[in-house]
């Protein structure tokens, strides 16, 4: 099994392609061990190693984030070893009862005399926005309207990135602006 790496524009994540599905559908993003364990073999296993605060799955890669206090050189290969190691065991990625694929709908806020808008805000985002940050290593999930602001969640190897502002603010927000006059603003949310 041949893995390859990439870096993302967050010089704290790195980005593995397996060369196989990790995700059918959705993602799963990981903050803290405890519920990396409980929702994946896989992550938890991640999060077992020295310097893992994050883990993001995304159809076809995942994303691991970097506490600093180890140099990608000496951390990687142990993330290779032990993706390597998960695939060839056969283990599913994702645990059966898993609640951590946050793609889910819940949560959201908008006006109900909003949901046009919100409609086509979703729209450009599926087939706009989503497949470029996905090739970056990360995921963004619209949360809800209000006002004339989207506010959005942003996971993987945008969580924390530097360059985060500037996609939210000169990219999406310019974008989703041109497209529907409504957009004001785009802000994240936790």
């Amino acid at each position: 099994m041949f893995i390859q790496t990439e870096a993302t524009p967050n010089p704290a994540t790195l980005k593995f392609l397996p060369g196989r599905e990790v995700m059918p559908s959705g993602t799963a993003d990981f903050r803290d061990a405890e519920g990396a364990r409980q929702d994946s073999p896989l992550a938890g296993r991640l999060f077992d190693i020295p310097g893992v605060v994050g883990v993001f799955f995304g159809y076809d890669f995942i994303t691991v984030t970097n506490d600093g206090s180890m140099e990608w050189q000496h951390l990687k290969p142990a993330i290779l070893g032990t993706i390597m190691e998960h695939f060839m065991s056969g283990q599913p990625v994702m645990n059966a009862a898993s609640s951590a694929d946050v793609t889910d709908h819940d949560g959201e806020f908008y006006d109900e005399a909003d949901s046009e808008i919100v409609v086509t805000i979703k729209e450009l985002l599926d087939t706009r926005v989503r497949p470029a940050v996905a090739q970056d290593g990360g995921d963004i999930t619209f949360r809800g309207y209000q006002n004339g602001t989207v506010f959005l969640y942003m996971k993987g190897a945008c969580a924390g990135c530097p360059s985060s502002t500037a996609t939210l603010k000169h990219g999406i927000q310019n974008l989703l602006r041109h497209f529907v006059p409504e957009v004001e603003h785009v802000e994240q949310i936790a």
